[in-house]
């Protein structure tokens, strides 16, 4: 998977965990490791910095806590990967009938 790609993912990985429970570094790292992602504590920092930039997230020292804007993002992002999801497995589905 390509970096810009995997940042995106991640960026959503890291607002689902933090509606979860607030969410550091450390915490996060393991958990994208786990998920199969290949990234260092600076580039988990960097995102999370980021997603506190675009007010998603609130920095609380170390941790961050999800916002009521990213709430919102978290929602439209589980909508919008829904029908995506179907779409691209479906044409997966249909590539694979196809013999391509």
């Amino acid at each position: 998977m390509r970096a810009a790609t995997q940042n995106l993912f991640i960026r959503i990985h890291l607002l689902h965990y933090s509606e979860e429970q607030d969410i550091s570094i450390r915490e996060a790292l393991p958990r994208l490791e786990q998920a199969g992602y290949r990234v260092a504590d600076r580039e988990v920092k960097q995102e999370l910095e980021n997603l506190a930039a675009e007010n998603l997230l609130t920095a609380h020292g170390e941790e961050y806590t999800l916002t009521g804007a990213g709430i919102t993002e978290l929602r439209s992002i589980r909508e919008s990967l829904g029908s995506m999801c179907s779409e691209v497995l479906a044409g997966e589905r249909d590539a694979r009938t196809a013999g391509v």
